[in-house]
């Protein structure tokens, strides 16, 4: 595990950056609302509540969160990437100190607000995470785990586990505030979906004459491959070369600039890719 002190700084600076910001949105929005964020979070929160109302003392949110992180932890670092863990570690920790040391700011007591408000700084924080190759911890660790290393889909687990968390606080506290919940997760994905964009795939589909020439520099850009397929225009009757590759939402707009550098000429659709199934290249987690 090899550190350069300039990138991994700007790493560990964003890395606190977004500890301190899910804290601040733990005091000032999900606390004040009663919510409940997803994952070990919403676990950790829900605990929290249940102490209150059944135990003489609450428990710490660090004690409860890093109890619940132990294992994914461990499996992050067995099997995920030691470097990868570490930054997620640090913000596993940072965030629970700063949820147990500040103190509680409402800035609003409208509960739609909250939701709404809470889930864009919710989805800021996981993607400051993630554009630094770190991760909240919890059920982020096992999704990756089995995503990437076996292959599984994790969405419905993920949901399921979410569904558990949001039943049983419903149960004990209202249903209003798990409903209100699922409006905070709701805007909590659409903006990381709008942050980050690594996960997502576009489909590439170019009519050019050097189609060699781009299809090494779709390689050289971002490590995919690319198909070259004979095409005939239907209405002159050109014979072209067709490029198909699919490649990373957040490598389109090298790509792009790569291609029009090779073939100023080059036609392009760019195609936003919902499901594949196959091999698809995911950078390794350090």
């Amino acid at each position: 595990m090899k550190f350069a002190w300039k990138e991994d700084g700007k790493r560990l600076l964003v890395v606190i950056l977004a500890a301190m910001t899910m804290a601040l949105n733990i005091k000032a929005f999900v606390r004040t609302g009663g919510l409940y964020p997803g994952g070990v979070t919403g676990l950790t929160v829900l605990l929290q509540r249940i102490s209150q109302l059944y135990l003489p003392f609450e428990l710490p949110y660090t004690l409860v969160n890093v109890s619940l992180n132990l294992i994914p932890v461990w499996i992050g670092f067995r099997y995920i990437g030691k470097k990868f863990t570490l930054y997620s570690l640090v913000v596993i920790l940072l965030s629970g100190i700063f949820i147990d040391v500040l103190p509680d700011h409402a800035l609003t007591y409208d509960t739609l607000l909250i939701s709404i408000f809470g889930g864009i700084m919710n989805g800021v924080a996981i993607s400051l995470c993630l554009s630094v190759d770190a991760t909240s911890g919890g059920t982020d660790f096992i999704a990756i785990y089995l995503s990437q290393k076996k292959g599984v889909e994790t969405w419905n687990l993920i949901l399921g586990f979410n569904v558990v968390i949001l039943v049983t606080a419903g149960l004990l506290f209202g249903w209003d505030k798990a409903l209100y919940s699922i409006v905070f997760q709701y805007v909590s994905t659409q903006t990381l979906q709008m942050l980050y964009r690594n996960y997502q795939r576009q489909t590439l589909i170019i009519i050019t004459d050097s189609a060699q020439e781009i299809s090494d520099a779709i390689h050289a850009v971002c490590h995919h491959g690319a198909s070259i397929i004979k095409a005939e225009g239907s209405h002159a009757h050109i014979e072209h070369d067709m490029v198909y590759s699919v490649i990373s939402a957040s490598d389109t707009k090298r790509v792009m600039m790569r291609i029009r550098e090779i073939d100023p000429h080059a036609f392009i659709n760019l195609i936003r890719s919902t499901e594949i199934a196959g091999r698809f290249y995911m950078k390794p987690k350090d």
